[in-house]
Order: C-alpha cells, then sequence, then structure tokens
C-alpha cells in the first residue's frame, strides 16, 4: 500500500531542492541579460569601437566554455552541490568587479569570472537536477531551468530599463555618484548572494554518493526524494550501472569497440552548437542594439526586451507541460521549423529597409512585421530548444561518461555561443542584418534534419538505462 502523505512529502522535497539548484539558471538568465541594457554606457566609458565592444560583450562567453568544460569534469570529482557553490561565490564576484571596473581589462576579467560561473551552472544545474528527479517527472523539473534562465534574463531586463528609466538613461547617474548601468551590474548581488545560502541546504546528488562509496549518505538522500520503501532497489539500479566502471575520465568519450569518439558525444555537441548557431543570444544579448539599429528608441527597445522575456517565460511553461507527455524530439522539431520560418521573416522585412545617415529605416508595415517575426522566433526557442537542449544534455550521457559529456558539450555550447555574439557588431556594421539573419535561419533549417536523423527520444528512460 502506498503511503500518500510520505509520497507527497518527497514530491515536495524533490521540488524545493531543485528549486534551489535552478536559482543558477536564474543567475545564468540574469548574468547573460543584464549586459544588454549596458552596451551603451560600456562603449562610451571604456571609449571602445564596435570589435572592442563585441569583445566586452562576449567575454562573459570565454570563461562560459571554460567554466562548462572543467565543471563536468570537477564535479565527478568534488560532487556537483560543490560546483555550484563554486558557482555562487563566483557570481557574487563578478557582479561586484563589473559595475566597479574603471577599464575593460577590470570588466572583462570580471566578466570572464561570472562566465565561469554560467557555464558550470549551465551544465551542472541540469545534471544535478536529472540525478534527483523522478524518471517520470525529470523533463518537467529538469525544464524549470529553463524558466528560471528566461525569468532571470525578463529580471534582468526590467532592472535595466526601470534603473534606465529612473536615471534618465543608462549612461546618467544615480545612487553614490554611480552610472545607472553599473548598479545594472550590482543588481545581482541579491540572487547570488541568496543562491550561496540555500546551496547549503540542499543534499549532494546520490549517484555521485554511490559512486564515491558513501552510500549511507546515498540511502538517507534516496529516502527523502523516494521514500525508504524505494531505496533498496534503486540503490541496486545505480550500484549495477556503475559495476565495472572505473574513475571517470576524458577516455571514455572514445568508443572501445570503435576507437573513435562516441556517437552520442557527436549527438550532445551538435545539440549544443545548433542552441547557438539559430542566434538567440543575439535578441538577448543585443536586444536594444537590435531594435535601435532599425528606428526604435533606446526606452521602446528595453521595453520590447521585457516583452520578449514574457513571451518566453509563457513558451517554457508550454514546454514543461509537454515535455514529459510528446517527449523530448517532437518539441525539438517543432521549434527548429518554427525559428526557421521566424528567422526568415526578419531577414525579409529587414531586406526591405533603406539606409538613411549610415543607419537602415523600416517602414512601419516591415518594422511591426519584424517586431512580431523576433517575438515568435523567441516564443518557438523557448518551446523547444531552449529548456530541451538542456534536459536531453542533463540525461542523455550514461553514467559513466555523465561528466565528461557534459563538459565537452558545455565547451562546445559556450564557444559556439562566443563566435555568435563576437561576430554580431562586426556583421552589423559590414554585412547587414539580411544576411546575418539569412544564416541564422539556415542554421534552423539544418537543425531539423539534425533532429530528425541523429536524436534519439529520452523520455522516460532511468538515466541507468541511458546507453552510449
Amino acid at each position: 500500500m502506498v503511503d500518500s502523505k510520505a509520497t507527497t512529502e518527497n514530491a515536495r522535497f524533490v521540488f524545493l531542492i531543485v528549486s534551489v539548484a535552478t536559482l543558477g539558471g536564474f543567475l545564468f538568465g540574469f548574468d547573460s541579460g543584464v549586459i544588454n541594457g549596458t552596451v551603451d554606457g560600456l562603449q562610451n566609458a571604456f571609449n571602445s569601437t564596435s570589435v572592442g565592444t563585441g569583445f566586452n560583450v562576449a567575454s562573459m562567453l570565454l570563461g562560459c566554455a571554460v567554466g562548462a568544460f572543467v565543471a563536468g569534469r570537477l564535479s565527478d570529482k568534488i560532487g556537483r552541490r560543490a560546483v555550484l557553490l563554486i558557482a555562487a561565490v563566483f557570481f557574487i564576484v563578478s557582479a561586484w568587479g563589473s559595475g566597479i571596473a574603471g577599464d575593460a581589462t577590470t570588466f572583462v576579467i570580471a566578466r570572464i569570472i561570472g562566465g565561469l560561473a554560467v557555464g558550470a551552472a549551465s551544465v551542472i544545474a541540469p545534471a544535478y537536477i536529472s540525478e534527483v528527479a523522478p524518471a517520470d517527472k525529470r523533463g518537467r523539473l529538469s525544464s524549470i531551468q529553463q524558466v528560471m534562465i528566461i525569468i532571470g534574463l525578463t529580471a534582468a531586463f526590467l532592472s535595466n530599463y526601470f534603473l534606465a528609466e529612473f536615471a534618465g538613461g543608462s549612461q546618467e547617474q544615480v545612487w553614490g555618484g554611480f552610472e545607472a548601468w553599473r548598479w545594472m551590474f550590482w543588481a545581482e548581488l541579491l540572487p547570488a548572494t541568496l543562491f550561496l545560502i540555500l546551496l547549503f541546504f540542499i543534499p549532494e546528488s546520490p549517484r555521485f554518493l554511490v559512486a564515491k562509496g558513501r552510500e549511507q549518505q546515498a540511502k538517507l538522500t534516496l529516502g527523502l526524494l523516494l521514500g525508504d520503501a524505494n531505496v533498496p532497489a534503486k540503490l541496486q539500479e545505480i550500484r549495477d550501472s556503475l559495476a565495472g566502471d572505473h574513475q571517470p575520465r576524458l577516455s571514455d568519450l572514445i568508443s572501445s569497440q570503435t576507437g573513435k569518439i562516441r556517437t552520442i558525444v557527436w549527438v550532445g555537441v551538435g545539440l549544443a552548437t545548433f542552441q547557438q548557431l539559430v542566434g538567440i543570444n543575439i535578441v538577448f544579448y543585443y536586444g536594444a542594439v537590435l531594435w535601435q539599429a532599425v528606428g526604435f528608441t533606446e526606452n521602446d527597445a528595453l521595453k520590447i526586451n521585457v516583452l520578449s522575456g514574457a513571451l518566453s517565460i509563457g513558451a517554457v511553461f508550454l514546454a514543461i507541460a509537454l515535455i514529459d507527455r510528446i517527449g523530448r524530439k517532437p518539441l525539438l522539431l517543432i521549434g527548429s521549423v518554427g525559428m526557421a520560418i521566424g528567422l526568415t521573416v526578419m531577414a525579409l522585412a529587414f531586406a526591405s529597409g533603406s539606409l538613411v545617415n549610415g543607419e537602415l529605416v523600416l517602414s512601419d508595415g516591415a518594422g511591426l512585421a519584424a517586431l512580431i517575426a523576433a517575438n515568435a522566433y523567441v516564443v518557438a526557442f523557448n518551446f523547444s530548444w531552449g529548456p530541451v537542449m538542456w534536459v536531453m544534455l542533463g540525461e542523455m550521457f550514461p553514467n559513466q561518461i555523465r561528466g565528461s559529456g557534459l563538459a565537452v558539450s558545455g565547451f562546445a555550447q559556450w564557444t559556439a555561443n562566443f563566435l555568435i555574439i563576437m561576430s554580431f557588431p562586426w556583421l552589423l556594421s559590414n554585412v547587414g542584418l539580411p544576411i546575418t539573419y539569412g544564416f541564422y535561419a539556415l542554421a534552423a533549417l539544418l537543425s531539423v534534419i539534425f533532429v530528425a536523423k541523429m536524436v534519439a527520444e529520452t523520455a522516460g528512460k532511468e538515466l541507468e538505462a541511458m546507453e552510449g
């Protein structure tokens, strides 16, 4: 007979620790989105060129690539929670340093430190959630990470908007004689500190504990997660999945049968890379610049960012409702088609514009079409590739190679992100928006083929049942 009270308590405990872990996603989103409203302030404060501005904005992503690569391997050694604790400290250091920076070098260093935190949180939070969540609810619970990323982005957009509105512009001084754009970074200190404190109240992953021979701790954690009656069977499943395994290492990514990199690794790298090649972070990092480039005021551009964030949250909630019902692969396919259409319309709208004094000017109809298409594209992404890619990376790798697989895939994701973000200011100045967005549309179209041919469904499978 099932003890419904105990089951409810177990479910509540799972939800609470998942909520804490996904604060890393909130900070991931906030740290990524806050730069959106500070670009003009950075450019003037550091007197940077378009290429220099691109590097200042993209510098965080260098840290993200390294953080994602190191965190996956480090989490196999010291634990998932321990890596998240380190990330929380780095978020705090970066938020303060970015705001106080007096020159571009100091700013870049602070942003790279933040990037290390974002990269670590981006791969470890989904992995941790996957390892504590029941298989039948794993997709929904893991998708909360994407909800929190988008809430973090939206919070940053709102914070940027209100600070700029209060000060009369992002470059105007506000409290303490500091410009509003500096306070935009400092606003992150509150959630980062909260994240650090709450992490001390969640347990370590039971799969990590079993792998390290700490079975007594694993039993206690599994009891809280699943109920005491289910502990022996789950503990044996984890033991069996680890039987014969050795200390995880990068060479495990190479198949012993073929001597080549396992197909599952290429799938992870492909998912991670395509998620960025569609250009989604141009909207999140450069949204204000993008909309000002086609004639909107700074105030209107910041409002559009808030609208995009709100629509994104709704799209992710829809994905949560469907991800465990219809599966991961159908959502990816629907999202790829939707993004390809939205991006194509954007490219055509931008192509219809004319240059006036070196700036692209759209007709009212083309501007409205671009705005609607951009938000449809953002909705398509956050209904699909936004949450699903992170869910799949957290669950698709067998236990033995999860840390290494996440390390390589996360590195690929953030490297692609860096290249897309770094190139945008130059492309905007030298190639133009129509060709730039045409490339993103092509990437979305190619992602349809990739998903159809390469991606296998993972919905409903226990992590111990994942095959390489």
